[in-house]
């Protein structure tokens, strides 16, 4: 049993949907549960088209949107395929959405999650032309979570209990086509965070108790570093699960952070291949016994961070009754920390910046701290470094916020 999972550059136009048809049919293995994403930009514009509910160019950006899609199946099925008519009726249901109905993570998880249904009805009613036969699953139906502030926080048993009961009965006869990124809780619809659609598939992949899940990207597979940024970057062939959970961790992008942990959990190896070159070596991550490999440096670059300090008012020292409020707002938020540091009268945390979150952690903790921070900078992570590597990617002293360097990794957070 195998769970495919496509992203949107994968399926970005009608030749790509195409491409994404002959991989499935010379690599989809049955039983076969395949994950995609919006097509394309379709999450940004929906975002964009949520900004301007309110705006007379609400009508533009609606329709341009819908005529994208449109060209899509045109150059796809045959004009009076009933795929047109379903995708005319979503389009029409977004634009009706009472769009001040629920809260803002509610609003925006029901607006984007727009994009996932479109693409998952183009490719499972493509499929079927093909001579497949798909069977389409609502995936808030079957993943359920908790809402934790932005995103949903995954109730393992009850999503089980779903799957095995929806889906699984469907994988003896046909393939299951199904949306990434998109739950729900019960207040109502939620996304997995940004880039969950990756998530998506090892949830599937581990309550279905699949024996691997492909990941198919722009890239061969995963690579030491980003090779806009490094042009010499090497590919791995090999990763075990620690070392490709600690660098996603780090903010390597290939791969959505929470996808590894279900999927070491229950032994399930994970590819990462190219939808351009299929037949490429790609890379397999898994589980490994030996207890130390030599995979040679990564680098990696995490943008958006944000340096926020808390320093207590009086003058005593940073204890852990402090450490104990700080962490707690953060978990409430769902702020992780990427990097920290602290003195004996302040602490320092590294967080992914969002506006409006680190305003409500300011708000919270401004009774107890003075706090300040800084924006726009860039976390960079040589992990496993050599002399080498750090004499070529340690960044001046003068730009260096916060440093730390352990026996394996080197880390700075820099101004961009």
């Amino acid at each position: 049993m195998q769970v495919f999972k496509f992203g949107g550059a994968s399926i970005k136009e009608a030749k790509a949907v195409k491409n994404v048809g002959e991989i499935i049919q010379q690599y989809g293995d049955k039983p076969l549960v395949v994950v995609v994403s919006a097509m394309g930009k379709t999450t940004r514009a929906l975002e964009n088209l949520l900004a301007h509910k309110d705006d007379p160019s609400f009508e533009l950006k609606w329709n341009e949107l819908k005529t994208f899609h449109f060209k899509v199946m045109e150059d796809l099925f045959p004009l009076t395929h009933p795929v047109f008519t379903e995708i005319d009726t979503r389009f029409t249901e977004l634009k009706q959405l009472d769009y001040e109905a629920v809260d803002s993570v509610l609003r925006h998880a029901q607006v984007v999650s727009f994009g996932e249904l479109f693409s998952s009805i183009i490719i499972a009613n493509y499929l079927n032309q093909l001579g497949n036969a798909a069977q389409w699953i609502y995936a808030p139906d079957v993943i359920i979570t908790t809402k934790l502030f932005s995103e949903g926080e995954v109730n393992w048993e009850e999503t089980k209990h779903k799957i095995k009961k929806e889906v699984a009965p469907w994988l003896s006869s046909k393939i299951v086509i199904t949306q990434g990124y998109i739950a729900s809780a019960k207040e109502g619809l939620i996304t997995l965070g940004k880039e969950g659609s990756d998530y998506s598939a090892a949830i599937f992949a581990a309550c279905l108790k699949a024996n691997k899940i492909t990941i198919w990207k722009d890239v061969p597979g995963i690579l030491n570093a980003d090779p806009k940024e490094v042009k010499d970057a090497t590919q791995f062939f090999k990763l075990p699960y620690t070392e490709a959970s600690e660098m996603t961790y780090y903010g390597a992008s290939v791969i959505h952070p929470k996808t590894i942990k279900p999927l070491a959990t229950y032994g399930i190896p994970l590819e990462v291949r190219s939808f351009d070159k299929p037949e490429a070596a790609p890379t397999l991550i898994y589980k490994d016994k030996e207890t130390s490999i030599d995979l040679g440096p990564s680098i990696i670059y995490k943008r958006n961070q944000c340096l926020v300090s808390f320093k207590v008012m009086d003058f005593t020292f940073i204890n852990e009754e402090n450490l104990a409020t700080i962490f707690k707002v953060l978990h409430e938020l769902n702020l992780p920390i990427n990097m920290m540091q602290n003195s004996a009268i302040s602490i320092s945390v590294c967080i992914t910046y969002d506006k409006i979150k680190v305003e409500k952690l300011r708000e919270a903790l401004q009774a107890n701290f003075d706090i300040y921070y800084n924006t726009d900078l860039k976390l960079i992570t040589i992990k496993n470094y050599t002399p080498y590597a750090l004499s070529v990617y340690t960044p001046p002293k003068a730009n260096i916020l916060m440093e730390q360097r352990t026996r394996s990794n080197y880390r700075a957070l820099v101004k961009e």
